[in-house]
Protein backbone atom coordinates (compact mmCIF):
# COMPACT_ATOMS: atom_id res chain seq x y z
CA UNK A 1 0.00 0.00 0.00
CA UNK A 2 1.20 3.47 -0.87
CA UNK A 3 0.04 6.69 0.83
CA UNK A 4 -0.98 10.17 -0.27
CA UNK A 5 -0.87 12.82 2.46
CA UNK A 6 -2.83 15.99 1.77
CA UNK A 7 -0.75 18.89 3.08
CA UNK A 8 -1.63 21.81 0.80
CA UNK A 9 -3.90 23.91 3.04
CA UNK A 10 -2.97 27.10 4.83
CA UNK A 11 -4.27 26.13 8.27
CA UNK A 12 -5.75 29.55 8.99
CA UNK A 13 -7.41 28.35 12.20
CA UNK A 14 -3.96 27.56 13.60
CA UNK A 15 -2.58 31.04 13.18
CA UNK A 16 -0.23 32.52 14.28
CA UNK A 17 1.47 29.10 14.36
CA UNK A 18 0.97 28.71 10.61
CA UNK A 19 2.08 32.22 9.71
CA UNK A 20 5.53 30.88 8.81
CA UNK A 21 4.95 27.14 8.23
CA UNK A 22 2.45 24.73 6.71
CA UNK A 23 -0.13 23.21 9.05
CA UNK A 24 1.47 19.77 8.95
CA UNK A 25 4.69 21.14 10.50
CA UNK A 26 2.99 22.54 13.59
CA UNK A 27 4.33 20.60 16.56
CA UNK A 28 2.54 18.27 18.94
CA UNK A 29 4.41 16.61 21.80
CA UNK A 30 7.70 17.99 20.53
CA UNK A 31 7.47 16.91 16.87
CA UNK A 32 5.71 18.12 13.72
CA UNK A 33 2.38 16.45 12.97
CA UNK A 34 3.71 15.19 9.65
CA UNK A 35 6.64 13.41 11.30
CA UNK A 36 4.34 11.55 13.71
CA UNK A 37 2.26 10.49 10.73
CA UNK A 38 5.23 9.31 8.67
CA UNK A 39 6.44 7.23 11.60
CA UNK A 40 3.03 5.58 11.94
CA UNK A 41 2.96 4.77 8.22
CA UNK A 42 6.47 3.34 8.30
CA UNK A 43 5.66 1.23 11.38
CA UNK A 44 2.68 -0.18 9.46
CA UNK A 45 4.88 -1.02 6.47
CA UNK A 46 3.90 1.87 4.17
CA UNK A 47 7.07 3.26 2.59
CA UNK A 48 5.88 4.84 -0.68
CA UNK A 49 4.50 8.23 0.40
CA UNK A 50 3.43 11.13 -1.80
CA UNK A 51 2.84 14.46 -0.08
CA UNK A 52 0.63 17.01 -1.81
CA UNK A 53 2.03 20.42 -0.93
CA UNK A 54 0.71 23.94 -1.31
CA UNK A 55 1.19 26.67 1.29
CA UNK A 56 4.87 27.11 2.25
CA UNK A 57 5.75 24.03 0.23
CA UNK A 58 9.48 24.80 0.42
CA UNK A 59 9.47 23.65 4.05
CA UNK A 60 8.21 20.15 3.33
CA UNK A 61 11.09 17.88 2.39
CA UNK A 62 9.86 14.51 3.66
CA UNK A 63 8.13 11.71 1.79
CA UNK A 64 9.09 9.61 -1.19
CA UNK A 65 7.90 12.36 -3.52
CA UNK A 66 6.10 15.68 -3.37
CA UNK A 67 3.58 17.08 -5.81
CA UNK A 68 2.45 20.68 -5.64
CA UNK A 69 -1.06 22.07 -5.88
CA UNK A 70 -0.47 25.49 -7.46
CA UNK A 71 -4.08 26.46 -6.69
CA UNK A 72 -3.88 25.48 -3.03
CA UNK A 73 -5.39 28.81 -1.95
CA UNK A 74 -8.51 28.39 -4.11
CA UNK A 75 -9.23 24.65 -4.00
CA UNK A 76 -10.07 22.03 -1.39
CA UNK A 77 -9.13 18.46 -0.45
CA UNK A 78 -10.36 16.51 -3.46
CA UNK A 79 -8.77 18.88 -5.96
CA UNK A 80 -5.49 18.58 -4.04
CA UNK A 81 -5.77 14.79 -4.12
CA UNK A 82 -6.09 14.88 -7.89
CA UNK A 83 -2.66 16.51 -8.08
CA UNK A 84 -1.39 13.08 -6.99
CA UNK A 85 -3.43 11.17 -9.56
CA UNK A 86 -0.37 9.20 -10.67
CA UNK A 87 -0.62 7.31 -7.38
CA UNK A 88 -3.99 5.94 -8.58
CA UNK A 89 -2.55 3.94 -11.47
CA UNK A 90 -3.92 0.65 -10.12
CA UNK A 91 -0.60 -0.93 -9.14
CA UNK A 92 -1.12 -0.58 -5.38
CA UNK A 93 -3.77 0.14 -2.79
CA UNK A 94 -3.76 3.83 -1.89
CA UNK A 95 -4.13 5.23 1.61
CA UNK A 96 -5.38 8.84 1.58
CA UNK A 97 -4.64 10.82 4.75
CA UNK A 98 -5.27 14.33 5.95
CA UNK A 99 -2.11 16.01 7.22
CA UNK A 100 -3.62 17.55 10.37
CA UNK A 101 -4.14 14.22 12.12
CA UNK A 102 -1.89 11.86 14.05
CA UNK A 103 -2.71 8.20 14.55
CA UNK A 104 -1.41 4.87 15.72
CA UNK A 105 -0.04 2.30 13.23
CA UNK A 106 -2.86 -0.09 14.17
CA UNK A 107 -5.33 2.12 12.30
CA UNK A 108 -3.28 1.75 9.11
CA UNK A 109 -3.06 -2.00 9.61
CA UNK A 110 -6.82 -2.21 10.09
CA UNK A 111 -7.33 -0.41 6.77
CA UNK A 112 -4.78 -2.60 5.01
CA UNK A 113 -6.58 -5.73 6.20
CA UNK A 114 -9.93 -4.70 4.74
CA UNK A 115 -10.88 -6.00 1.30
CA UNK A 116 -13.60 -3.58 0.20
CA UNK A 117 -13.01 -1.35 -2.85
CA UNK A 118 -13.06 1.69 -0.56
CA UNK A 119 -12.53 1.55 3.21
CA UNK A 120 -12.80 4.40 5.70
CA UNK A 121 -11.63 4.54 9.33
CA UNK A 122 -14.54 5.42 11.63
CA UNK A 123 -14.06 6.19 15.31
CA UNK A 124 -16.84 4.79 17.50
CA UNK A 125 -15.38 6.54 20.56
CA UNK A 126 -15.43 9.97 18.92
CA UNK A 127 -17.57 11.71 21.49
CA UNK A 128 -14.97 11.67 24.27
CA UNK A 129 -12.51 13.47 21.98
CA UNK A 130 -15.09 16.00 20.81
CA UNK A 131 -16.16 16.74 24.40
CA UNK A 132 -12.52 17.33 25.27
CA UNK A 133 -12.10 19.81 22.43
CA UNK A 134 -15.34 21.78 22.37
CA UNK A 135 -18.32 22.85 24.43
CA UNK A 136 -20.90 21.67 21.87
CA UNK A 137 -19.80 18.41 20.20
CA UNK A 138 -23.02 18.15 18.21
CA UNK A 139 -22.37 21.53 16.63
CA UNK A 140 -19.20 20.23 14.96
CA UNK A 141 -19.81 16.50 14.48
CA UNK A 142 -21.05 15.15 11.15
CA UNK A 143 -23.57 12.46 10.31
CA UNK A 144 -22.48 8.86 9.92
CA UNK A 145 -25.04 6.14 9.21
CA UNK A 146 -24.15 2.51 8.59
CA UNK A 147 -25.86 -0.45 6.97
CA UNK A 148 -26.19 -3.85 8.61
CA UNK A 149 -22.83 -5.11 7.32
CA UNK A 150 -20.91 -1.94 8.12
CA UNK A 151 -21.17 -0.22 4.75
CA UNK A 152 -21.48 3.55 4.99
CA UNK A 153 -24.84 4.95 3.91
CA UNK A 154 -24.27 8.59 4.77
CA UNK A 155 -21.44 10.74 6.06
CA UNK A 156 -20.28 14.31 6.30
CA UNK A 157 -23.61 16.11 6.65
CA UNK A 158 -24.73 18.36 9.48
CA UNK A 159 -26.02 16.30 12.38
CA UNK A 160 -29.24 17.33 14.11
CA UNK A 161 -29.05 14.79 16.93
CA UNK A 162 -26.60 12.28 18.36
CA UNK A 163 -28.67 9.43 16.92
CA UNK A 164 -27.49 10.57 13.48
CA UNK A 165 -23.89 9.76 14.41
CA UNK A 166 -22.68 6.14 14.59
CA UNK A 167 -19.06 7.27 14.55
CA UNK A 168 -16.85 9.92 13.01
CA UNK A 169 -14.79 9.89 9.82
CA UNK A 170 -11.23 10.76 10.84
CA UNK A 171 -9.54 11.50 7.51
CA UNK A 172 -8.05 8.08 6.69
CA UNK A 173 -9.29 6.23 3.61
CA UNK A 174 -8.00 3.22 1.68
CA UNK A 175 -8.71 2.72 -2.02
CA UNK A 176 -8.08 -0.79 -3.37
CA UNK A 177 -5.71 -1.04 -6.32
CA UNK A 178 -8.43 -2.25 -8.70
CA UNK A 179 -10.69 0.66 -7.69
CA UNK A 180 -8.01 3.37 -7.69
CA UNK A 181 -8.05 4.35 -11.42
CA UNK A 182 -11.76 5.16 -11.11
CA UNK A 183 -11.11 7.99 -8.68
CA UNK A 184 -9.45 10.43 -11.15
CA UNK A 185 -11.95 9.41 -13.84
CA UNK A 186 -14.85 10.13 -11.52
CA UNK A 187 -13.46 13.54 -10.56
CA UNK A 188 -12.80 14.51 -14.18
CA UNK A 189 -16.39 13.60 -15.08
CA UNK A 190 -17.91 15.95 -12.49
CA UNK A 191 -19.89 18.93 -13.77
CA UNK A 192 -17.62 21.94 -13.08
CA UNK A 193 -20.71 23.98 -12.29
CA UNK A 194 -22.42 21.20 -10.35
CA UNK A 195 -23.22 21.24 -6.65
CA UNK A 196 -21.83 18.43 -4.51
CA UNK A 197 -23.09 18.84 -0.96
CA UNK A 198 -23.30 22.54 -1.75
CA UNK A 199 -19.88 22.98 -3.35
CA UNK A 200 -18.42 22.79 -6.84
CA UNK A 201 -15.71 20.18 -7.63
CA UNK A 202 -12.82 22.52 -6.85
CA UNK A 203 -14.17 23.15 -3.36
CA UNK A 204 -15.87 19.88 -2.47
CA UNK A 205 -15.00 18.02 0.69
CA UNK A 206 -13.67 14.46 0.71
CA UNK A 207 -16.83 13.32 2.46
CA UNK A 208 -18.89 14.72 -0.43
CA UNK A 209 -16.77 12.75 -2.90
CA UNK A 210 -17.33 9.58 -0.88
CA UNK A 211 -21.04 10.31 -0.57
CA UNK A 212 -21.26 10.68 -4.34
CA UNK A 213 -19.89 7.16 -4.73
CA UNK A 214 -22.30 5.84 -2.13
CA UNK A 215 -25.25 7.50 -3.85
CA UNK A 216 -24.14 5.87 -7.11
CA UNK A 217 -24.36 2.45 -5.47
CA UNK A 218 -20.68 1.85 -4.77
CA UNK A 219 -19.68 0.19 -1.53
CA UNK A 220 -17.73 2.28 0.96
CA UNK A 221 -16.93 0.14 3.99
CA UNK A 222 -16.38 1.35 7.53
CA UNK A 223 -13.34 0.13 9.47
CA UNK A 224 -14.35 0.69 13.07
CA UNK A 225 -11.86 1.74 15.75
CA UNK A 226 -12.05 3.13 19.27
CA UNK A 227 -9.76 6.13 19.50
CA UNK A 228 -6.08 5.97 18.58
CA UNK A 229 -5.91 9.32 16.80
CA UNK A 230 -6.17 13.09 17.18
CA UNK A 231 -7.15 15.95 14.89
CA UNK A 232 -5.32 19.27 15.25
CA UNK A 233 -7.62 21.90 13.81
CA UNK A 234 -7.26 24.92 16.09
CA UNK A 235 -4.91 26.46 18.64
CA UNK A 236 -7.41 25.42 21.30
CA UNK A 237 -6.97 21.80 20.22
CA UNK A 238 -3.21 22.10 20.67
CA UNK A 239 -3.58 23.70 24.10
CA UNK A 240 -5.78 20.81 25.27
CA UNK A 241 -3.41 18.15 23.88
CA UNK A 242 -0.33 19.81 25.28
CA UNK A 243 -1.88 19.97 28.74
CA UNK A 244 -2.71 16.25 28.50
CA UNK A 245 0.82 15.48 27.32
CA UNK A 246 2.35 17.38 30.23
CA UNK A 247 0.22 15.33 32.63
CA UNK A 248 1.16 12.10 30.90
CA UNK A 249 -2.48 11.59 29.92
CA UNK A 250 -2.35 11.94 26.15
CA UNK A 251 -2.09 8.17 25.73
CA UNK A 252 -5.72 7.74 26.72
CA UNK A 253 -6.52 9.16 23.27
CA UNK A 254 -3.47 8.29 21.16
CA UNK A 255 -0.19 6.51 21.85
CA UNK A 256 2.47 8.40 19.95
CA UNK A 257 5.89 7.00 19.21
CA UNK A 258 5.41 3.59 20.75
CA UNK A 259 6.16 1.85 17.44
CA UNK A 260 9.03 3.90 15.95
CA UNK A 261 9.91 3.67 12.30
CA UNK A 262 12.60 1.16 11.42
Amino acid sequence: MRAVVLAAGEGTRLRPLTSDRPKCLVELAGRPLLHWQLDALAAAGVEDITIVTGYRDDQITAGTRRVHNPRFDETNMVASLMCARDAFDGSDDVLVAYSDIVYEPRLVRALAADTAPVSVVIDRAWRALWELRMADPLGDAETLRLGESGQILELGRRAQRYDDIEGQYIGLTRVAANAAPEWPRRFDALDPNGSYEGRDPDHMFMTAFLQLMIDDGERVQSVMVDGGWLEVDTCDDLDVYRELHERGALAQFVRLGEEPAA
